[in-house]
């Protein structure tokens, strides 16, 4: 390959001639104790030509012309050490042809290799260290900074952090802070609890303490911020981590944890304000890739309610799987735009078609299957505020019940691979519209998996609440915290079972991948979360105390809410699968050939809506566990 020609070259070319004239020089006089004689001078005018032909020549051959010395690295200085090696052994065999070493002192080309490698490699070196301190167009105020920074001055507008955590995290956290000077951030030092850690420097910046001494590495050093980097902590520990940084009064944010971070990448960009999901204590997804890859891979996946919180993540997740194109059916304009641009920024590879419809018009599904031939589909588009329902029970109907139907006829009649529907705890005993729509949809999917040479898979995911999505009561509470309070809460032993959107998400993904046809697998929701105390935790985090600062204020339960969500009813039972946060719903599917007259009636009733407590009724007659109150 060519180098291209510029003046930069030259200049580069120059300095390198200076430095290694400088070298050879050197090394003669450390040889003669700053005394050379006149006839090592003439041998060094004789063999300087052949020392800077050779040298030259073979920073050539390993490439150090090449390189962009604002990046240089470690690999760039081991090629410094192969140059001048082989170099000075090129020199070496020249001299011992010439003259066999004749009048020349051996010593003087091991004390030159020395200084060859400390002059070149300094000089690389700090070139990097210099354009790590400046932007392209270099000021005087830069050159200030830059001297500041060397003698460990800071400018005001640098804030001090101190990194917790002194893995592997915490250094790509701490090089990405160096290296960015626009960040105006500097790493004052590192906590770890390994205590063969202290003391010890990563970068040039020193592990301080353990953890628990943050209040004395704040007053020593003067940061203003913490970042704890450590994506894998328990949530006791990092609920005592949020503890110390509250009580040594410092503005404190972590990185995502691990079942954020799909492909395991930790930037500065990735670091926020530490949230009520750090504290839910969700263990990492172990996902079958493999697995998930072979049913997604190359193929043509639709999601509906694609710019929903559950849809977006999912469009995310199926995209890491290498698709050949996703669908993206979303009937808001708004959220569509959106999650186009996000995906088509972040997978450039893969063909995004976005999709402004509606699964109540089987027109417009059927124009999306003709045209696109869907291999999988996602089926995410719900309405699923329960309050709302309850007065609008029609709407329910039409997008959870009739939408669905409509989409599995025609994936039936297109015979795609598989139809993932992604249900809710609500359905289980519903108390509201809401979850015995979405109980009568998975009815529909076990329905049709019944009938003889079904060629789709039909599976069904149950799942309970989701930390982040629209309907969380999360951004309600930070919003009231906003305000002063109070902060409203239903009941005080109201309890709900949560999980993080990507690990459902993942999870949805590895339940499509095993299963067959007619399955309801249910995730596996850890502990429930007591409402209350996840609103007093939320004010804590706020800086204020519950009771004192913002008051909590129990309104009472809503129309259609339960005290508790189940995952299975009483006749249902859960068998364990090969994954440990997924099972499989087996129960018995009876009265299933009553369900399309049903079906029918409840339209009947829908069209119409001028009577919601009769829609409701006949939501009992399908679903009998259906807890309808005719009041």
């Amino acid at each position: 390959m060519k180098i291209r020609i510029s003046r930069n070259l030259y200049i580069i070319l120059a300095i390198d001639v200076i430095l290694l004239l400088v070298s050879f020089y050197v090394a003669h006089l450390i040889r003669f104790d700053f005394m050379i004689p006149e006839w090592a001078m003439e041998k060094f005018y004789n063999m300087l030509p052949y020392v800077l032909l050779a040298k030259i020549f073979s920073f050539y051959f390993f490439d150090l012309y090449r390189g962009m010395w604002r990046y240089t690295s470690l690999n760039d200085l081991l090629n410094v050490v192969k140059a001048s090696t082989i170099a000075e052994l090129i020199v070496i065999v020249i001299v011992l042809y010439v003259n066999r070493f004749e009048d020349v002192s051996r010593s003087v080309f091991i004390i030159d290799w020395c200084l060859t490698l400390i002059f070149i490699a300094a000089l690389r070196v700090v070139t990097r260290l210099a354009f790590e301190q400046f932007t392209e167009n270099i000021s005087f105020q830069d050159l200030k900074e830059a001297i500041l920074n060397i003698f460990k001055l800071r400018s005001r507008s640098s804030k001090g952090v101190i990194i917790i955590g002194a893995g592997d995290c915490g250094e790509k956290i701490c090089r990405e802070i160096r290296e960015d000077a626009s960040l105006n951030y500097h790493v004052e030092g590192f906590l770890d609890d390994d205590l063969s850690k202290i003391g010890r420097k990563i970068h040039g910046i020193s592990v301080l303490d353990k953890i628990d001494g943050l209040s004395h590495a704040v007053k020593s050093t003067e940061a203003m911020e913490a970042i704890i980097a450590i994506p894998s902590l328990k949530v006791e520990k990092m609920r005592q981590i949020v503890n110390i940084c509250r009580e040594a009064d410092i503005v404190f944010k972590t990185v995502p944890s691990i079942g954020e971070l799909i492909n395991g990448k930790v930037t500065i960009n990735l670091i926020r304000d530490v949230e009520y999901r750090d504290l839910l204590g969700r263990e990492p997804v172990n996902l079958e890739k493999e697995k998930i890859g072979r049913y997604l891979g190359k193929k043509k996946v639709l999601v509906t309610g694609g710019g929903g919180s559950i849809g977006r993540e999912l469009c995310k997740q199926i995209c890491k799987f290498y698709p050949e194109k996703i669908i993206l059916f979303e009937r808001a304009e708004t959220p569509l735009y959106e999650i186009d641009l996000e995906l088509r920024k972040d997978f450039p590879y893969i063909e995004i078609l976005p999709v402004l419809g509606d699964i109540q018009n089987k027109d417009e599904i059927e124009s999306i299957f003709k045209k696109y031939e869907p291999d999988i589909i996602f089926h995410a588009a719900a309405y699923k505020h329960v309050p709302m329902l309850e007065q609008h029970p029609w709407k329910a109907v039409e997008n959870n019940i009739i939408g669905t139907e409509n989409l599995v006829d025609i994936a039936l009649r297109f015979q795609s691979e598989k139809f993932v529907l992604i249900s809710t705890d609500k359905a289980v005993n519903p108390a509201n519209v809401m979850g015995a729509s979405k109980r009568i949809a998975e009815m529909i999917l076990q329905h049709t998996s019944l009938k003889k040479d079904v060629k789709t898979s039909f599976i069904t995911v149950r799942f309970g609440n989701v930390i982040g999505s629209a309907g969380s009561v999360i951004p309600l509470f930070k919003k009231q915290i906003k305000q002063g309070g109070p902060v409203t809460v239903t009941h005080p032993d109201i309890i709900r079972y949560f999980m993080l959107i990507p690990e459902a998400c993942q999870l949805i993904l590895q339940a499509g991948a095993m299963g067959k046809g007619g399955e309801i697998y249910v995730l596996e929701m850890g502990k429930p979360v007591n409402i209350s105390d996840m609103a007093k935790d939320l004010i804590r985090f706020s800086g204020f105390e519950p009771d004192g600062d913002i008051k909590i204020k129990y309104i009472g339960l809503r129309p259609g809410e339960k005290l508790y969500e189940e995952l299975i009813t009483e006749d249902e039972f859960v068998v364990p699968t090969s994954h440990a946060k997924i099972m499989v719903l087996n129960s018995e599917n009876s009265n299933l050939e009553k369900l399309n007259p049903f079906l029918n009636q409840l339209k009947q009733f829908t069209a119409d809506q001028s009577d919601k407590e009769e829609i409701k009724r006949m939501l009992k007659k399908i679903v009998p566990e259906y807890q309808h109150n005719d009041s």
